[in-house]
C-alpha cells in the first residue's frame, strides 16, 4: 500500500515538472510559429536561428527532468548559429518533434495530472463547506450535482473517493507517457552518444584515478600523523621503562602503564583509519543500518527515510556510505543546522542518496568543504552529483549513483 501511494506521489510530481516544460514547450512552440509566420516577409529568416535556440534550451530542460527520473539523457552540441546547417541537424528537427508533443500532449497530461488532487480535495471536503456558499452554487468539480443538502453533500464526497482511486491507478501511466516523447527523441544518435559517452568515461576515469590518490593520501596521512605517533610513543617509553628497571624499578610501572595507553590509542586509530576505508557493518549489516549508525553519532538530528529493497554492489554501497558520512560531518561542522534528513532510495538501477539540512546554506564545493571530495568519488562510479544550497538555506545534496539491476 505503501508503495503504490510512494510510486503515485513520485508520478504527480514528475507529471508537475512536466506541466512546467510543457508551459515552456508551448511558449518554444509560438516562438516557432511567429518566426514561420514572419518567414513570409523576410523577418522570419532572422528569427528562426534563435526560437531553435530556444527550442533547444527547453529541450535541456526536459533533458535534465528526464535524467532525475531515469536513465541521463546527455545533451547535444549546440545549434549551429547558421540557419541552413541548424535544419540540416537531424537533431533539430527531432525536438521540433519533440516540442510540438510536449506542447499538447505532455502539457495537458501535466495540466490533468495536477487537476486531479485538486478534484479530490473538492470534492471529498464538500460536506464542511457547501453550507457557506449561496444556494446552487455548490457543485461537484465537474458541475454535475448541485448540493443543496446533506445526501447530496455526501454522494459528492463519495465522488471525491472515486477521483482518489483513479488518481492512483492513472497517475504512473501518464507520468510515463508524459515522458515517453522526450526518452524517444532527446537522446543524441547513437554515435554522437558514443563519442560524447567515450570522452564523460575519459573524465570519469580521471576522477577515479584522482579520488584514489587521494584516499591513498588521506590513508596515509591518518596513520603517519596518528598511528605511527603514537608506536614511536610506545617505543620510546618501553625504553624508558626498561632503563627504569636497572635504575630504579619503582617507575618502571608508571612509564609500562603509560606505554599500554599509547598502543591503545595507537590500535584505537588503526580501528578508525580501517572502518574509514570499509566500515565492517556495511558487510556484516546492511547500508541502511550503516547510515542508521551515522545518523545516531551526527551531534545534529537526523531522519534516515529509506527504500532499498536489495543489496548494492559493495563499492556503491561504500561511496553512498562515504557521501553521508562527509555530508553529515559538514553538516554538523559548518551548516548551523538543527535538523537533517537522509533519503536513500533505490529506482531501478539507480541509487539515489538525498541530504538535507535546514542550515544557513551557502554551501560551494570549491571552499574546501569536502564537497568537491565527494563530486570526484561520485563521478568515478559514473554517477551524478547535485548541491543546491542557497544563502539562508536549506540546503540539499543529490547523489545518484549507478547500481546494476
Amino acid at each position: 500500500m505503501s508503495a503504490r501511494a510512494r510510486a503515485t506521489l513520485d508520478a504527480l510530481e514528475h507529471l508537475v515538472g512536466g506541466l512546467g516544460t510543457g508551459v515552456l514547450a508551448l511558449v518554444a512552440l509560438i516562438c516557432l510559429v511567429v518566426a514561420a509566420v514572419t518567414c513570409l516577409v523576410g523577418i522570419g529568416l532572422y528569427l528562426l536561428p534563435v526560437a531553435l535556440r530556444v527550442v533547444r534550451v527547453v529541450a535541456d530542460r526536459e533533458r535534465s527532468r528526464l535524467s532525475r527520473w531515469g536513465p541521463e539523457i546527455v545533451g547535444p552540441e549546440p545549434v549551429p548559429a547558421r540557419l541552413a546547417a541548424a535544419l540540416r541537424d537531424r537533431m533539430v528537427w527531432r525536438e521540433l518533434g519533440w516540442v510540438v508533443s510536449h506542447a499538447t500532449l505532455g502539457f495537458f497530461l501535466g495540466l490533468s495530472g495536477a487537476s486531479l488532487p485538486l478534484w479530490v480535495v473538492t470534492n471529498g471536503t464538500i460536506p464542511l463547506w457547501w453550507y457557506l456558499v449561496p444556494p446552487g452554487e455548490a457543485t461537484d468539480t465537474m458541475s454535475l450535482v448541485h448540493v443543496h443538502d446533506v445526501g447530496s453533500a455526501l454522494a459528492v464526497s463519495l465522488m471525491g473517493l472515486g477521483w482518489l482511486v483513479v488518481m492512483v491507478a492513472v497517475s504512473p501511466g501518464m507520468a510515463w507517457l508524459q515522458a515517453l516523447p522526450g526518452r524517444r527523441l532527446l537522446p543524441p544518435d547513437s554515435g554522437t552518444d558514443l563519442s560524447m559517452r567515450v570522452a564523460q568515461l575519459t573524465a570519469t576515469r580521471a576522477a577515479a584515478l584522482d579520488a584514489h590518490a587521494a584516499e591513498l593520501r588521506r590513508i596515509e596521512r591518518s596513520l603517519h600523523d596518528g598511528t605511527q605517533n603514537r608506536m614511536v610513543a610506545v617505543t620510546v617509553l618501553l625504553g624508558a621503562a626498561r632503563r627504569a628497571l636497572e635504575r630504579n624499578p619503582s617507575d618502571a610501572g608508571a612509564i609500562i602503564d603509560r606505554a599500554q595507553d599509547a598502543a591503545e590509542q595507537a590500535l584505537a586509530e588503526l580501528r578508525a583509519v580501517v572502518r574509514s576505508i570499509l566500515p565492517p557493518v556495511l558487510t556484516d549489516r546492511s547500508l541502511v543500518d550503516a547510515l542508521a549508525a551515522l545518523a545516531a553519532d551526527c551531534p545534529v538530528t537526523c531522519r534516515i527515510d529509506a527504500d532499498v529493497p536489495a543489496r548494492c554492489a559493495a563499492s556503491v554501497e561504500a561511496t553512498a556510505y562515504f557521501v553521508v558520512a562527509e555530508a553529515l560531518t559538514n553538516v554538523a561542522r559548518h551548516s548551523g543546522a538543527r535538523h537533517a534528513t537522509v533519503k536513500l532510495q533505490r529506482r531501478g538501477d539507480q541509487l539515489s542518496v538525498e541530504i538535507t539540512d535546514d542550515g544557513r546554506g551557502g554551501a560551494d564545493e570549491h571552499r574546501g568543504s569536502g564537497l568537491l571530495g565527494i563530486r570526484r568519488r561520485v563521478e568515478a562510479h559514473d554517477g551524478t552529483f547535485a548541491l543546491v544550497s542557497p544563502v539562508d538555506g536549506p540546503t540539499t545534496l543529490t547523489v545518484s549513483l549507478p547500481c546494476g539491476l
